[in-house]
Parts: C-alpha cells; structure tokens; sequence
C-alpha cells in the first residue's frame, strides 16, 4: 500500500496502517542495529522464541498496567530468576515453581547483551535454585558469558547450595565475582522446618565446605538469610563472624500474592510472618557483626530489577509480580517502564556497592 493514499482512507483505518508501519519499522531497525558487543554468534544466527503472553503464563493481568512517571531507569544491577524449578521446598519462597521453562542459552545471551547495552553493570543469576537446570553447566556458561564477552563489572550466583561441586569451580569459578548462599539458620532442625533440607545432607556442613572452595578459586561468599517467626530468636554472631562473608543480606520474610500468599500460590508464608519490631530486634541483636546488610519489606518490595524466566520485568508495587512484555520482543527500554524499581530506594538500601571482586582486595 502506497503511503500517498492514506489521505482516501477514513481516519480510522488510516491510524491502524499507520500503527502497522510502525511495527515493522521498528522491528527492521532493530534487525540492522549495530552491535559493538562481542557475542558468541551472528545476530541472525539467532532462532526466534515464542514467548507466553503473560496472561497465559502468569495468570490474569490488571486491567492497567502502570508505567512509572519520567524516564526510564537504567538497569544497573538486574536478578535474572531464569528457572522456577528447586530441590527445597522453602515454605516462604516468593518465587515458585510454577512452569519448568527456561529460555535456550542463546535466548538468554542475546537479552543480556541488551541489558548490558542499556547500562547494565551487575548481573545476579538466581531461580529457583540455578544450579539445578543442566547440572551447573547452563548456569555456568552464563557467568562465563557475562563476565567474559559482556565484561560485566559483577557477575554473582544465589544458590541455596546444595547441587554445588567443587569441578564447578574450576570451570567457572575465575568469571564469577559472588556466590551468595541461602542460609536462614544454623540449626538443622530449624531447617528442616522452614523447608531448606534434603534427605540426611547437612545444610550447614555444606555452607562451610563452599565457604572454603569460594576461597580457593577466587570467588567472594556471601549469604542471605530470610528471617521468620522459626529464627527470629536465634543468635548467629558466632557462626556468622567464623564464616566472615562478604555480606550477609538479612531480608525480612516478604509476602507476594500468587507466589507465597492468595488462593493461587503454591506456599502459604502467612506462619512465617514476623512484624517489624520482630525484626528489627533481630538486627539489634546482631548489630555487632560488620557485613551485617538489613532488608525491610519497605526497602525490598520495590527495589529490586527482577526479570522472570522468560525476562519480563517483575512488578511488585501492588503486592504481587506482574510482569512486563518480554525485552527480547520490545528491548529494555520499553519493559522497564513497567518494572515499578524504585531506583532512589535502590540506591538509598545500598543497592550500588563494590561489587566487583577485583576491587574488594580479599585475602584468598
């Protein structure tokens, strides 16, 4: 159709064409976009993948989706949660298992290289636990990816740990700058409550045996604890200080309708509930320890660049994730309008730190 004869169209219809025009406009210069990042292979080579709408993979959408006012942020530090799929069953997980998909590597590479286009300096890989998907290998070969072809600043890892082998290390270990652990508490029964066991493996064994493997290759332990009405009573200065991570992220346990909380959820962290006083007199139990980092709900809720596994922004201001449209069919840009980061609470929780273990100047 000739463009010159849109003036005997009626208005309407002219709109549409318009609109359609458009679209293949933007998606042709977006095929012939220069690329300065060294990727493994030709753009081209790419093969396209249908993604899911999101009412059909993350249930029904609100009737608005509500973009943030002003400009776009920038996506600094961005969890890519690229499986749902865990051996723990953690009764206050916020992000289930609800599907078992995971995005082909070089999928996930090309929406990395976007990411790290719009000013991405920190990737963390998370799941589910990341480690389950190919036995380590897809996992690894990301951090390689990232560290080694889009030369992140930081490359890091949440695991709970407990697929972890010391041949991973030696593959992997020198492009990974963090291995976060999940570790909400130092005893074992305590553990098998909150859901954070597997058969007769010792949790805590383990976290000691990748505490020291972190330290022969190179790589930086940090850990995460999720503190709940099962450890909120419970002093961990002494284990805490002798394992001396880098961090300890200490989250209050956060409730998100459809994942840990509502009729469609498949955990109910209701009993795992603690108030603010709770927790605050937690941290003023452990104000001691130096690499102490504390997370409130208020802090958490909304300043986290969260992409799910098939990389939508997860929007968690309304009490729930709702995501974006994918940034492999829209780019960064446009997806992020629609995240709900708060990014002054990004930075204001100390979201922007060094990150790198280049800079750290640890003793290994």
């Amino acid at each position: 159709m000739q463009l010159a004869g849109l003036g005997r169209l009626p208005l309407a219809l002219a709109r549409v064409v318009l609109a359609a025009l458009r679209g293949r406009l933007g998606a042709l210069c977006w095929s012939l976009a220069p690329w300065s990042l060294p990727l493994p292979l030709p753009l081209l080579s790419w093969r396209r993948v249908s993604v899911p709408g999101p009412r059909a993979a993350a249930g029904p959408r609100p009737q608005r989706e509500q973009e943030r006012d002003g400009a776009a942020p920038t996506p600094t530090s961005v969890n890519y949660h690229f499986t749902r799929q865990c051996n723990y069953k953690c009764g206050f997980c916020f992000h289930t298992a609800k599907t078992s998909f995971v995005l082909p590597l070089e999928e996930a590479k090309r929406g990395l290289a976007m990411l790290k286009a719009a000013g991405m300096e920190k990737i963390n890989l998370s799941g589910g636990e990341p480690f389950l998907h190919d036995r380590g290998e897809f996992v690894g070969k990301l951090v390689q990816f990232c560290k080694q072809d889009l030369k992140l600043p930081s490359v890091s890892i949440v695991s709970n740990g407990s697929m972890i082998r010391e041949r991973w290390f030696k593959k992997y270990g020198e492009y990974l700058d963090i291995l976060a652990i999940s570790c909400d508490s130092f005893d074992e029964e305590v553990n098998v409550l909150i859901g954070r066991g597997q058969g007769k493996k010792n949790h805590v064994e383990n976290l000691h045996k990748l505490r020291q493997w972190c330290q022969d290759y190179a790589v930086a332990f940090k850990i995460n604890s999720v503190i709940n009405r099962f450890n909120v009573e419970e002093d961990m200065n002494e284990q805490i200080k002798a394992l001396n991570p880098v961090r300890w992220k200490v989250f209050q346990c956060l409730l998100i309708e459809g994942e840990n909380s509502g009729k469609d959820a498949l955990r109910e962290a209701e009993k795992f509930l603690i108030s603010d006083d709770d927790f605050e007199q937690f941290l003023d139990r452990h104000k001691g320890v130096s690499c102490l980092v504390p997370e409130s709900n208020q802090k958490m809720r909304d300043s986290y660049l969260i992409l799910d596994e098939y990389m939508r922004f997860l929007n968690c201001t309304n009490g729930r994730k709702e995501p974006s449209k994918s940034i492999l069919d829209v780019g960064v840009e446009e997806a992020i309008k629609f995240s709900g980061f708060d990014e002054k609470m990004f930075l204001e929780r100390g979201g922007k730190y060094v990150w790198s273990k280049a800079d750290m100047k640890l003793d290994w």
